[in-house]
């Protein structure tokens, strides 16, 4: 079974950066979508990103196209997400997510394996 390890979080001041990584321990890292969520306090967890098994394709939600970027190395078996532009709403805890569908989807409940999740600041 795979297990996820996100790391990268911290404080930052609004329109800074952060780059998240999360790594998986799995031979078999290259047949996994993989996601990315986030829950604020109080909040649903929300959708942030996702890709497909190959890289091929990615989705991202409303509130971070444009200021985010997805992407993954196979090789490492690991997932990046770039974060650029933050804002304090974007104030979370993020978690990584795999899915053996290999397809990147939207919903949380199509991703099997989660991470303990890493908490992102951004202050204003």
């Amino acid at each position: 079974q795979v297990q996820l390890v996100e790391s990268g979080g911290g404080l930052v001041q609004a329109g800074g950066s952060l780059r998240l990584s999360c790594a998986a321990s799995t031979r078999s890292f290259s047949i996994y979508a993989m996601g990315w969520f986030r829950q604020a306090p109080g909040k649903e967890r929300e959708f942030v990103a996702g890709v497909n098994w190959s890289g091929g394709t990615t989705t991202y939600g409303d509130s971070v196209k444009g200021r985010f970027t997805l992407f993954r190395d196979n090789a490492k078996n690991a997932v990046y997400l770039e974060m650029n532009s933050l804002k304090p709403e974007d104030t979370a805890t993020y978690y990584c997510a795999a899915s053996r569908g290999g397809r990147a989807t939207v919903t949380a409940s199509h991703y099997e394996t989660w991470g303990q999740g890493t908490q992102v600041t951004v202050s204003s």
